[in-house]
């Protein structure tokens, strides 16, 4: 876990772009999923510009300089635990914690084994299983059994670097859902809607040399504090590119 202080902040500036939709996150199918899962209004995506080339060896200098910046203390949203509301950072923030979240899927085809391992069937159906509990969810089905259970049988199929990957993350936050979460029986909305929200986030380019696709964003997943000791909820991830 990566740490960074007050200190050089690099010349690092920002400036909001409330211009920059996220289809992924507005459209009307979508949105109608978001609630059936209980997270309608509680993910949300902002954009920022900045002035630099990013450089991955400066990455706490630069996630310090966005929390820091006088265009992005008044516009950040975070999501209040204690009243469910979106809620302006309004504050600088005196420490960061910023972990690397590998980024470097580039097809659905990472969740074929869930098919090859009979988690889904091939109609597309989620196999269904006794129900136990993980708390705070309860396991009805072996994707949320595979997902949750380190011990069951199949948990292997993901490797911890597959958990690890964004695109796997963005996965297991949809499928879990929120406190109401109402679940598919079928697994075709949860990689749709993974696939856009990533698509929606993550960049590419063609490398010029080797012409092959390769992913340019860098993600992370920040804790910011307010004090030395007081940690800014809810921890958020970031992608920058």
């Amino acid at each position: 876990m990566a740490t960074g202080e007050l200190g050089d902040l690099g010349g690092y500036y920002f400036r909001f772009l409330p211009q920059k939709t996220f289809q992924s996150l507005s459209s009307k199918e979508i949105t109608s999923r978001l609630r059936q899962w209980s997270m309608l209004g509680r993910i949300k995506a902002q954009a920022f510009g900045f002035d630099q080339t990013f450089q991955s060896y400066r990455k706490d200098d630069f996630v310090m300089a966005f929390f820091k910046d006088p265009n992005v203390i008044p516009n950040l949203k975070l999501l209040s635990d204690s009243s469910g509301q979106w809620i302006i950072l309004g504050t600088e923030v005196k420490k960061i914690e910023a972990i690397n979240v590998p980024c470097t899927q580039l097809s659905m085809s990472f969740f074929h084994r869930l098919y090859d391992e009979d988690i889904v069937r091939d109609s597309g159906h989620i196999v269904k299983c006794l129900d136990s509990f993980c708390d705070p969810f309860l396991i009805s089905d072996e994707l949320r059994r595979v997902l949750l259970v380190e011990d069951s049988e199949k948990y292997e199929i993901f490797s911890q670097p597959d958990r690890e990957e964004f695109l796997f993350c963005l996965f297991k936050h949809l499928c879990l859902g929120g406190a109401l979460c109402q679940y598919e029986d079928v697994i075709s909305p949860y990689l749709e809607t993974t696939k856009l929200i990533y698509k929606d986030l993550v960049s590419v380019r063609k490398n010029p040399q080797t012409k092959k696709i390769q992913i340019t964003s860098s993600v992370f997943k920040v804790s910011a504090y307010v004090s030395v000791r007081e940690l800014l909820q809810p921890k958020n991830l970031i992608t920058f590119y």
